[in-house]
């Protein structure tokens, strides 16, 4: 095995995988940190990324960072989630997303159990999340130095209620994003304690980033599937997998066509993490009516409907999101 090979094993080495889920070119690796100017797809020049991590990421859609935030910021974070599940702060335009299947919350006795709170950029305290200078500068190895932050998630996977229902279908996050292009977007996805496969760890599909987006629909699962959960109809089964354990502050970027989900929570105990997805602003919005997309854009429309009594298009629905959070606003 050659030395670059050599390194990338053990960037990789962490993962729980089989062997085959990790597919990286020595001969690329060697081209790669030998070229004064590397072309690479996914990631940008940068001083951060090793040439190791940025044909990691090329080859496989993902890159793990360790203990990238801090524990007193996650605290933080965790305390102001607490806070918004006793109804003690109100924040504009929060959607609170329950399980099904969960009869008792983790802060508030006999009601319906907080699985994920979306669109946080009105609460200071969880926005900070997307403002950490740590994770900016991961970030802008892959959209550039002007950087939107789009979509903004705390996820409370429940102990699963014997109906399979805490599982997260395999799905491509690009589904739900209408703006372009896909490689100037990215994901942060922050553990927020220990993330084991017990409780319900990302787990992700290497490479399928190279691939383009497919249809996605509600999965046909015994127990059923929470709102907006939608997964890949049609994908390989039998593609390796990689499931990526994480300690509390470990960070992985993702691109948005990477397929992933998590399985079930079978503990007893509520699993965080905390995300957001960021794009370029130099990224534009584009009409998905005739696509894969379409069935998402009804959706959306048809729930901003019934919350705010007005049509708001689907393009309209990501910009009232979107905040600048490094550098200039160019176009979206």
């Amino acid at each position: 095995m050659s030395q670059a090979a050599e390194r990338l094993r053990l960037i990789a080495g962490h993962l729980d995988r089989q062997a085959a889920a990790i597919r990286a070119s020595p001969t690329s690796a060697q081209a790669l940190i030998s070229s004064p100017s590397p072309r690479l797809r996914y990631s940008l020049d940068n001083d951060l990324l090793t040439p190791e991590q940025r044909l990691f990421y090329e080859e496989n859609g993902f890159l793990l960072i360790k203990n990238l935030v801090s524990e007193e910021d996650i605290n933080r974070f965790r305390k102001e989630f607490e806070r918004i599940c006793r109804q003690e702060v109100k924040v504009p335009g929060l959607v609170v997303m329950r399980d099904v299947a969960i009869a008792k919350s983790e802060f508030v006795a006999d009601q319906k159990a907080v699985s994920k709170i979306q669109d946080y950029q009105e609460d200071p305290e969880l926005f900070r999340y997307c403002s950490l200078p740590q994770i900016l500068k991961y970030v802008s190895c892959f959209t550039g130095p002007n950087i939107m932050a789009m979509h903004t998630m705390l996820i409370n996977k429940p102990p699963d209620a014997g109906k399979k229902t805490s599982r997260h279908p395999m799905h491509q996050d690009l589904h739900y994003f209408p703006f372009r292009p896909c490689d100037r977007i990215v994901c942060s996805w922050t553990a927020m304690e220990r993330v084991n496969r017990q409780n319900g760890c990302l787990v992700v599909l290497p490479g399928t980033h190279k691939g383009s987006l497919l249809e996605h629909d509600y999965p046909e699962w015994e127990g059923g599937v929470n709102k907006m959960y939608h997964g890949v109809r049609d994908y390989d089964q039998e593609h390796p997998r990689v499931h990526l354990e994480m300690e509390t502050g470990d960070t992985v970027f993702f691109h948005p066509l990477l397929i992933h989900g998590s399985g079930m929570n079978q503990t007893d105990g509520f699993r965080k993490a905390i995300s957001c997805h960021y794009a370029s602003s130099d990224c534009y919005y584009i009409d998905v009516q005739g696509t894969t997309q379409e069935n998402i854009s009804k959706e959306v429309i048809d729930i901003a409907q019934r919350r705010f009594g007005t049509e708001v298009s689907f393009q309209d629905s990501w910009a009232f999101r979107g905040r600048l959070v490094q550098g200039e606003r160019i176009s979206m």
